[in-house]
């Protein structure tokens, strides 16, 4: 064993090396040094516990170099998502337009007017320019701007009713991703939950008969991640702002991943609008900006100008404001609504979600040959009609017909399949495709680069 010891190379002599100096001359001697005596511990290792050299021993600039990039490699790795999910929460929901994508890059490399008034040179609001934006589209008074929803829903219950009673429907007391419920955001809010009504039917009356001296607010929450279907009944927001103005109680909803456009005009299910809910007079609204408005993560809240006020003073807002970056892309995205009738060609988002399935099986059928030819030996190709789902919790039961190619093992081995799967999530952009009914499918509604595509998949 200690002949095998002195066998591992000298740390000096590696980094004289001339095969070692791209990844000197790329990442430094102290990346390399480090990397290298990583790996002589390693092989020291090996020898104790396998009395052998480890297989890579006979070449260690190669692997210290594979390592390298290995290790710089980025977390944040784009792939192709064929997984038929649109706004793919795991993916990173909404891609962005080229023309938020250019205001972020702007925002990057120069100071911009983030806080700053030219007027008088005083110091601004860093939401002022997106909330004036917000105010023309919607009908509302004001707006406030967070890192998300969740945040948003947050700060509303923090700042209207603190130590109060929140009345919301029991069938509204939702969970989404990450087990964010309703309820425990109230806890944290410092609010007491009260429940009204039944799992699938509320009525006004129930509404009305839990208000007490202690009520703070009256609460809608869109079930946009379920639908209860049946013999149910809900009370409209018109109706329990009615009640709200009764009693001089604000009336908020949570609306989640709502939409600024009527999807019907795309031949899309109907979604709650924000612009809907301010017309009947809801005091404020929250929603997603990086679901169905296709934009950055941020929680918007639209309404009165006063409780807006309210919202800006309150500690917590300072805790979940939002950069530079994402106002940029939030205010460029929200240009595009300006212009409707161009939104489904320069909004992604509204892009693939209005994709003609032709359009996608014209597609598959380009690709088809070029995949039979590669992977023809081992699995048998198809291509097969599916369905698109939009994600994020948006319009959870409704489905988008699309177009899939599907790879058959010609072994009948599921292990055959899922070698396959994750050989290609090992690809320099990864193809995540999904398992299902013994095939993988590789939904194409998502893919608009096939040369990129093949390039990557194919050797």
């Amino acid at each position: 064993m200690k002949n095998l010891f002195s066998q591992l190379p000298a740390i000096d002599s590696l980094l004289r090396d001339p095969a070692l100096q791209p990844l000197i001359d790329d990442a430094g001697t102290a990346f390399a040094t480090r990397q290298l005596r990583a790996m002589q511990q390693e092989a020291r290792e090996y020898i104790q516990q396998h009395q052998g050299l480890p297989a890579w021993h006979a070449n260690w600039p190669d692997e210290a170099l594979r390592r390298s990039e290995q290790q710089r490699q980025s977390a944040l790795r784009p792939v192709f998502n064929l997984t038929g999910t649109v706004l793919h929460t795991n993916l990173g929901r909404a891609c962005l337009s080229d023309a938020a994508i250019a205001a972020v890059t702007a925002s990057l490399r120069q100071p911009v007017t983030l806080e700053y008034a030219l007027d008088d040179a005083a110091r601004g609001h860093r939401d002022r320019a997106v909330a004036a934006l917000l105010c023309e589209l919607t009908g509302a008074e004001d707006a406030c701007i967070v890192n998300n929803n969740a945040a948003a829903v947050l700060l509303m219950l923090a700042t209207l009713a603190p130590g109060r009673e929140v009345v919301v429907s029991r069938g509204e007391l939702v969970e989404i991703g990450g087990a964010f419920r309703i309820p425990d955001v109230m806890r944290q809010a410092g609010c007491q939950l009260v429940e009204v009504g039944t799992t699938n039917r509320t009525h006004l009356k129930d509404y009305r008969a839990a208000i007490t001296d202690d009520s703070g607010l009256l609460m809608k929450v869109h079930t946009s991640n379920y639908q209860i279907q049946g013999f149910t009944h809900a009370v409209s927001e018109a109706e329990l702002v009615a009640l709200g103005e009764e009693h001089q109680l604000p009336v908020i909803t949570d609306l989640g991943s709502g939409s600024l456009i009527d999807m019907t005009i795309y031949g899309l299910p109907a979604e709650p609008m924000p612009q809907q809910l301010i017309a009947a007079g809801v005091s404020l609204v929250s929603f997603s900006g990086d679901k169905l408005l296709g934009g950055p993560q941020a929680g918007i809240i639209i309404g009165k100008k006063a409780l807006i006020a309210r919202l800006q003073q309150h500690p917590l807002k300072r805790a979940l404001r939002v950069d530079k970056m994402t106002l940029a892309a939030l205010e460029a995205t929200l240009q595009l609504y300006r212009h409707p009738e161009n939104l489904a060609v320069a909004l992604p988002t509204l892009h693939l979600l209005t994709r003609p399935a032709a359009e996608i099986r014209q597609l598959a059928e380009r690709l088809l040959p070029a995949l039979e030819n590669t992977f023809g030996e081992d699995f048998s190709l198809t291509i097969a009609p599916c369905s698109s789902q939009i994600g994020s919790g948006s319009l959870p039961v409704e489905r988008l017909p699309s177009v899939a190619i599907t790879f058959s093992p010609r072994d009948g081995q599921g292990g055959t399949l899922h070698a396959l799967a994750q050989r290609w999530r090992a690809l320099p952009q990864p193809v995540i495709g999904r398992l299902q009914e013994g095939k993988l499918w590789l939904d194409l509604r998502c893919l608009t680069d096939e040369t990129a595509f093949l390039r990557n998949l194919l050797p």
